[in-house]
């Protein structure tokens, strides 16, 4: 067996570490970027044909999270006007670096209270709001912010139960109109709408058609009481036309713009 084609030669010094894999230039990032851009479109347009929706009901927000600045400038140039991230350590920052742009920066993850202050700085729209502590810790830092006012979506979880506790992100169908009603009275924030992830266990696990089903049937519910709550968040890259059959106005999409996720840090 030829060993020193495996490894390095014995007692000799190591072999250096691979190179790691170039990032792409900015022209080749460029047309990938258009050309995953242009796929989704296709998408989200037969998914409203299909619906008997206008495509211009449907909203594409771009999911940037752990991609750097300089994809969200080349998105920014190929006409994306919406994009969202979930952990404000990398947000803000990245916010900060594109401040130039005309975008609008929507927050989707789940968010602490103590991050509320910094959250303000720059998102326009955050998605997660799922507790009273987040309604309260939100309107305080806008007013003390004196900025204009933040919409705010409450986030359903349809596999949880009313009253349930945990780390869990989302209320229960039964307690978004309770939290609706409060997001609606709070100085400083607008109420939206709602937004929801399709479950992964309970009784929608594997069916984001009837997941995001139940949502418009909440949606309509908060409407009824507030009729300017009017966006429906809903569908990713891989459930998009489950999302816009269902009434969605935002879906999400991250992978299918930018391709695989990087690992976090």
């Amino acid at each position: 067996m030829n060993d020193h084609l495996d490894g390095p030669h014995p007692g000799g010094p190591p072999l250096p570490p691979p190179p790691e894999e170039p990032a792409p230039a900015p022209r080749e990032r460029h047309r990938q970027l258009a050309a995953n851009l242009a796929a989704v479109e296709r998408r989200i347009a037969a998914a409203c044909a299909a619906a008997g929706r206008a495509r211009d009901e449907v909203s594409l927000v771009v999911v940037t999270k752990t991609y750097p600045a300089e994809d969200t400038r080349l998105l920014s140039a190929l006409g994306v006007s919406d994009v969202a991230e979930n952990r404000d350590q990398d947000a803000a920052p990245k916010a900060e670096a594109c401040a130039d742009l005309p975008l609008t920066w929507h927050f989707v993850g789940q968010l602490q209270t103590n991050k509320a202050r910094s959250v303000v700085r720059y998102a326009d729209w955050v998605h997660s709001v799922d507790r009273p502590r987040l309604v309260d810790a939100l309107s305080a830092a806008v007013v003390r912010a004196e900025r204009p006012d933040l919409g705010c979506l409450v986030q359903v979880a349809l596999d949880r139960e009313a009253g349930a506790g945990g780390g869990r992100a989302g209320v229960a169908p039964e307690e978004v109109a309770a939290l609706a009603d409060m997001i609606a009275d709070a100085p400083g924030l607008r109420l939206g709408g709602v937004m929801t992830v399709a479950p992964l266990a309970g009784r929608y696990a594997g069916d984001p058609a009837a997941a995001f089903g139940r949502l418009a049937e909440i949606a309509t519910a908060v409407r009824a009481v507030h009729p300017g709550a009017t966006m429906v968040s809903a569908g990713m890259s891989g459930d998009l036309e489950e999302a816009v059959a269902a009434g969605a106005t935002h879906v999400r999409v991250g992978t299918a713009v930018l391709g695989a996720r990087p690992p976090l840090r």
